[in-house]
């Protein structure tokens, strides 16, 4: 009886497997031969990054949004603090672009989601319509605004988000990395074609003022740890749709060893299981080398190799040729094992609602709210 369980297992991991090679595939082709025309007219753009700390590669991020082939825009850069260690190095490399329009803002906030608070200031100090948010490590390439705001200007779409790889300098960074590139961006790819409607990742989220207005400003989520998905879903909620720009960009990841790992890959899991509950309780279908395991354990030899098979095609492809992320290629026998940590990290985010962000431990509530962090809790003491 457990064989044939197994077996029936293995059928819905390998319908899931083949439907992210095929989204996978779809994307790529899309991307590489018919990518969204550009508007007749490329508007005015505002670029908001916010900024906590002087993390590695910060200086070649920023650079990277200097160096943009776009027609005008300008880039506000926020921090929580006047004494943050990154704005010295960032008002450096300002001073040696004096051709762009960028500079530096201090954004005092109360808000529980810091991040929400600095975005909600910048938004005020920002002149365009066209407003692009991404994560502080977001590095870029010089067609990134053009291809964003192609995607922005098709019919219908009000928010426009992007796919990322990962780069790491330790051993345990490398391994997130491989997992982000061949199971987090594959499904997010998939969510589409199974009828999820509104997604947005930190690494970018290109929309238009009125719509961020019509919300009620950045305000309106800022005590959300997932601010990213709160304002694509809100977007939609308007009416609108999300969609992919044809182009991935690049973050970094500093965490240094194993532990830092499983903490921010337990985050990201809680933080998904409080915004949508539904599609985290479904994710063990996805991990197909989980199924593997147990099938060659049962004795399913030939629905083990069948799995294992198309779980490294799927991450190969999706990582390599979608991404860039070549050590997905290098190491596709390997990517199945990548399943075994998430499914580990899938069970322990039932068994808690707290997360390390930021070198703080906050409780997450319902729909992903942030009921309390350390912070917090030391002023009411």
């Amino acid at each position: 009886m457990i064989g044939w369980l197994l077996l029936a297992a293995a059928a819905v991991a390998l319908l899931y497997q083949s439907a992210a090679l095929a989204a996978s595939v779809s994307f790529f082709l899309r991307a590489r031969f018919a990518p969204a025309p550009p508007p007749a007219e490329l508007p005015p753009v505002s670029i908001l990054k916010p900024v906590y700390g002087l993390d590695p590669q910060l200086e070649e991020a920023v650079a990277s949004h200097l160096r943009l082939d776009y027609p005008e825009y300008e880039l506000l850069i926020g921090f929580q603090r006047a004494d943050d260690p990154a704005i010295p190095v960032l008002d450096r490399l300002l001073k040696q672009h004096p051709q762009a329009q960028a500079r530096i803002e201090i954004i005092e906030t109360g808000a529980m989601n810091a991040k929400t608070g600095v975005l909600d200031g910048l938004s005020r100090k920002a002149r365009h319509g066209v407003l692009v948010v991404n994560d502080a490590d977001i590095m870029v390439r010089p067609d990134y605004l053009k291809k964003v705001v192609a995607s922005l200007s098709q019919p219908g779409v009000g928010v426009v988000t992007c796919l990322y790889r990962a780069r790491a300098s330790s051993l345990a960074g490398c391994f997130e990395a491989l997992g982000i590139a061949t199971d987090f961006m594959p499904s997010a790819l998939v969510a589409p074609w199974v009828g999820v409607r509104e997604f947005g990742f930190g690494s970018t989220l290109c929309f238009r003022r009125a719509d961020l207005d019509a919300l009620g400003g950045f305000a309106a989520f800022d005590d959300f740890i997932a601010d990213d998905y709160q304002l694509a879903s809100r977007i939609v909620s308007l009416g609108k749709r999300a969609a992919f720009a044809d182009i991935p960009v690049v973050t970094y990841l500093a965490d240094p060893d194993w532990r830092s790992v499983w903490r921010h890959q337990l985050r990201w899991a809680r933080t998904i299981r409080h915004s949508r509950p539904g599609g985290f309780a479904g994710m063990p279908a996805t991990h197909a080398g989980v199924w593997a395991v147990a099938n060659l354990a049962a004795g399913n030899v030939g629905a083990a190799a069948a799995l294992w098979l198309a779980r490294s095609a799927m991450g190969a492809f999706a990582g390599f040729a979608v991404l860039g992320h070549w050590p997905a290629l290098l190491a596709a026998p390997l990517i199945p094992l990548w399943d075994l940590f998430a499914s580990a990290v899938w069970a322990a985010a039932w068994c808690g609602n707290t997360a390390w962000w930021r070198g703080r431990r906050i409780r997450l509530g319902a729909n992903g709210r942030i009921v309390e962090n350390h912070r917090a809790a030391e002023k009411n003491t």
